[in-house]
């Protein structure tokens, strides 16, 4: 069961220490239990509801969770922890528990507002409104309205866009806020290590760490103006497809590339029609968000 921890919190019954006891031969031992009060998770996804939900890997800089009757974390990430594209987005999930829904909405709203985690985009933003949105929280007695397509149809998704701040890593060339994980071998172990984007970089290049290389092929950042002829990437990923070739005719609405961040698949499509000039794509090199995949020039 996927989302075991509401089970568990209306139920009283610690369904994984279950699983163990029936697998070593013990009995059940009581009928269906039953339930008490109400319970809501939220999963702390690494996605920017600000962007339409698109994967965004990155460095916790601080996660300090919130505490208080009827809050539990279950979390797998603390401050400084890098979330790689290569894995699921999933952080952490908050799970409030109140005696009544009422109870337990208004202990998630205030456990929600005192979540804070620093560095990259998380889903809180999104929650927080959920939480206080009339379809979802009606207000005397009104009726529940949200449905499974409620998010892409009614939701009114004000949230801004994650802007990252500055972590404090800085040099004498400016350097800020910029991170990249590599893979090092320390004593025939491979560890994945975050490094600011420029020092990984110029390590990998002169082998200065033993072992230090990317983690995959990085696809380099451009340093031209972004113009309106630019297509950009969106999100941070790898490149799993290439649907175009230099100097081809495309039409708006075509399909570019495909890139995929933790387990999710994005394509990217051409934002006008034209030329495809100066592609830099190719299967299996990485694109940080932002970076000009190429740019789509008026046919000649």
């Amino acid at each position: 069961q996927v989302e075991h921890p509401v089970t568990e919190e209306v139920s009283g019954i610690d369904l994984v220490r279950e699983m163990f006891r029936i697998a070593d031969g013990q009995a059940l031992g009581y009928d269906d239990p039953p339930l008490r009060g109400h319970s809501f998770e939220f999963r702390i996804n690494g996605e920017d509801p600000g962007r339409n939900f698109l994967p965004a890997p990155g460095t916790v800089t601080l996660f300090q969770p919130p505490s208080g009757p009827g809050v539990r974390l279950d979390a797998g990430v603390e401050s400084g922890s890098v979330i790689g594209p290569a894995w699921d987005s999933l952080l952490a999930k908050l799970i409030v528990t109140g005696a009544t829904r009422e109870q337990a909405l208004q202990r998630a709203a205030r456990a929600l507002g005192e979540f804070t985690v620093e560095g990259m985009a998380t889903a809180l933003p999104f929650h927080r409104a959920v939480v206080v949105d009339p379809a979802f929280a009606p207000k005397d007695g009104g009726p529940f309205r949200v449905h499974t397509r409620w998010i892409e149809t009614e939701f009114d998704n004000t949230i801004p866009p994650f802007t990252p701040t500055g972590t404090g890593d800085s040099d004498d060339d400016g350097h800020e806020g910029q991170r990249e994980t590599v893979v090092v071998e320390v004593g025939g172990k491979r560890l994945e290590v975050s490094l600011p984007a420029h020092l990984g970089m110029t390590l990998a290049r002169t082998g200065l760490a033993a072992g230090a290389k990317p983690k995959r092929r990085t696809a380099a950042r451009s340093t031209a103006t972004v113009s309106g002829d630019a297509l950009a990437s969106p999100m941070q990923g790898t490149i799993v497809k290439v649907a175009v070739e230099e100097n081809q005719q495309v039409s708006e609405g075509d399909l570019i590339v495909v890139l995929e961040a933790m387990k999710m698949e994005q394509p990217i499509n051409a934002h006008r029609s034209g030329t495809v000039i100066g592609l830099k794509a190719d299967v299996g090199s990485s694109v940080s968000s932002g970076a000009v995949i190429c740019e789509i020039k008026d046919a000649t």
